[in-house]
């Protein structure tokens, strides 16, 4: 799968808002922390978090959403839009 990497506080904080159509978005942090995350701004997308290279949990995330918050402590966040056509064949397989 094709990602943009966010990797720094600038493109972290931006990621999918304003964004009509966008790769997936891989956010790699530095530490593993339970951060939370919001939808303002933002089409519909599937957030999938990592510590290291195991799914952690997935959700679907709707537009307008104030906080979510993921269970764990995670160092990768991975944002799927709806756009993007590997986000229908997720929904498709997963069930969410």
């Amino acid at each position: 799968m094709d990602v943009g990497v966010c990797n720094n506080v600038l493109s972290q904080a931006r990621g999918l808002m304003f964004k009509k159509e966008s790769l997936p978005l891989l956010f790699v942090f530095k530490s593993k922390k339970r951060r939370a995350i919001h939808s303002f701004f933002c089409i519909p997308f599937i957030a999938i978090w990592f510590d290291g290279e195991k799914i952690t949990e997935i959700k679907n995330v709707r537009p307008w959403m104030f906080s979510i918050k993921p269970k764990y402590k995670f160092d990768k966040l991975l944002e799927i839009p709806s756009n993007d056509v590997t986000f229908k064949e997720f929904i498709d397989e997963e069930k969410i």
